[in-house]
């Protein structure tokens, strides 16, 4: 669920937008440069017994940062308007009631959008799964426009959740997210429309064939009848009646394509037919308690719950790499490199 700055930027186009944010960005900047206006916010804070937050600054390339801007000087309005009250340089910043409406406005479309991007974002659990129940989330109940809500909100969530439906339209991105959902114990098929749910069974089942075909083709290229290395420094015993009989029941004939066909059939239907896990349980310690239950189930659970919902982890991982490789540290190799970044990411 990634919202990119550009399609921020259209979203917001409006000339009321431009001229609330614009008046934010001048009033935090001269906050940010005046050491004197800095001590004066806090004392206002105290006497209003407001919380003594600093404003925050928009930053271009993270567009949370625009929403954290705006509810900060939302936050903190009476303190800015009793700071800036005062001096006749600056009281034209101090941001009148119809800038509030929209400033408000705006804030309340992007407020659910931060949350959901920030828990999307992260890299200590399964978030691909997410992205199907948070679509449908926003669809019926957070970007579902209410009559109360001003116009401005209103266009706001409407710009957004056009864009969220031509992003995750591709059929593609929606079989994938399909997939990923129903491989996720929390959620199996229960946002997965009715028609995308036979082509998504069909598809699973294919790729279980495959997974056990490939199995099998691993165990058919090691030799029963070769000599092993434990053979060679163990003598070998003498055999018993008993180890005839073991043989004989233990060359089982390998399963027909037929009942191969229903094997994996049948464990799909019971994985779908078992329970559902809580949202708040992690579904890799369910599988990993259920892969002997769902063997070929978990091989593709790994395959595909490993997938980031968003570009946030890759771009940390730049991010990471621009810190380390700097001006004065330019001749490092790239396998010093490849060292460095994996030490601190992992450690």
């Amino acid at each position: 669920m990634y919202i990119s700055c550009f399609f921020l930027e259209n979203a917001m186009k409006d000339p009321r937008i431009d001229r609330a944010v614009g008046l934010c960005k001048k009033l935090v900047s001269s906050f940010s440069y005046s050491w004197q206006r800095k001590r004066q916010l806090a004392e206002a804070q105290r006497e209003l017994k407001l919380p003594e937050h600093t404003l925050k600054t928009e930053c271009p390339t993270r567009w949370g940062s625009r929403q954290a801007m705006i509810s900060r000087v939302l936050e903190q309005h009476k303190a800015i308007a009793q700071v800036l009250s005062d001096d006749r340089k600056a009281r034209h910043l101090i941001p009148s009631w119809q800038d509030t409406d929209i400033l408000e406005s705006i804030s309340k479309a992007l407020q659910p959008l931060t949350e959901f991007t920030d828990a999307l974002s992260s890299e200590k659990y399964v978030s691909v799964s997410f992205v199907k129940p948070v679509l449908h989330l926003f669809r019926s109940s957070i970007l579902k426009v209410q009559d109360d809500e001003s116009d401005l909100t209103c266009t706001i969530k409407n710009k957004i959740m056009t864009y969220l439906d031509d992003k995750y339209n591709d059929p593609l991105t929606q079989e994938l997210l399909n997939v990923a959902s129903l491989l996720d114990p929390r959620f199996k098929l229960s946002y997965t429309s009715e028609d995308d749910v036979g082509p998504i069974q069909t598809r699973l089942i294919l790729e279980m064939g495959r997974t056990a075909h490939a199995a099998m083709a691993e165990l058919g290229q090691t030799d029963p009848h070769g000599e092993t290395a434990e053979d060679v420094t163990h003598p070998k015993k003498k055999k018993t009646l008993g180890s005839f009989f073991k043989t004989t029941e233990g060359t089982t004939p390998r399963p027909s394509p037929e009942q191969q066909q229903q094997a994996i059939a049948s464990e799909l239907q019971s994985y779908l037919q078992s329970g559902n896990l809580d949202t708040e349980e992690d579904p890799l310690s369910w599988w990993r308690e259920h892969q002997r239950l769902y063997p070929r189930l978990a091989k593709l659970a790994k395959k595909y719950l490993c997938i980031p919902a968003t570009s946030s982890p890759s771009e940390r991982v730049f991010s990471t790499g621009g810190n380390l490789v700097t001006c004065l540290r330019s001749s490092l190799m790239p396998e010093i490199v490849d060292r460095l970044v994996f030490l601190a990411k992992n450690l």
